[in-house]
């Protein structure tokens, strides 16, 4: 359990009603995912507002939402208002995994061409001077022999610290990861710094 005032830490937001001393169980922004106490971001995607959902995930238990326009919602529900959901996602799951990539050197590999080349020889180069290290990018998310299928270059922000956090939970050093430009446009890597050589 998380208490929703400490995933705030990083972001300007504004309290439309609620408890932020409240803890949560779960951070999802997938509406088909949402269980009892979980808190649910209210993402825009290209096909898809999570907003037309604040009612049904409300109805699933859902009992935080994070939103960028206002939602009709019971009085009992905490709702708090962000300028931009998809920015407030990356800072509320790097909370959320206890801010796994700090404690990582992230070597991030941007470019129109060659970006899966170049991780898997940075990775390559690692391993070979003795250091562990976790892979994101097109081929997957790659921690040690097992290799997790990913839907994007660079994954949304939840997965991307999710991973992170596998990687230091399995003594991981280094993350080098593909950072594509729609990655960064959908603010998926907002927050993140990234180590230079």
């Amino acid at each position: 359990m998380k208490c929703v005032r400490n995933l705030l830490e990083k972001l300007d937001y504004k309290l439309l009603q609620g408890n932020l001393d409240q803890e949560i169980s779960s951070l999802v922004y997938d509406s088909r995912k949402v269980e009892k106490d979980a808190m649910f971001v209210c993402v825009k995607g290209a096909a898809v507002d999570g907003h037309a959902f604040a009612k049904e995930v409300v109805e699933k238990g859902a009992s935080v939402l994070v939103v960028s326009e206002d939602v009709e919602v019971g009085a009992d529900v905490t709702v708090i208002k962000v300028a931009d959901t998809r920015e407030a996602l990356a800072y509320l799951a790097a909370a959320y995994f206890d801010h796994p990539a700090d404690t990582l050197k992230v070597i991030g590999i941007t470019g129109t061409k060659g970006k899966t080349t170049t991780t898997h020889m940075i990775r390559a180069v690692l391993q070979a001077a003795g250091k562990k290290v976790g892979m994101i990018g097109t081929t997957g998310t790659v921690i040690g022999d097992v290799v997790t299928p990913t839907l994007n270059t660079t994954p949304e922000s939840y997965e991307l610290h999710q991973a992170f956090s596998q990687m230091v939970e399995a003594g991981c050093e280094y993350a080098v990861m593909e950072v594509s430009s729609q990655g960064i446009k959908m603010h998926r890597t907002d927050g993140l710094y990234f180590d230079y050589g």
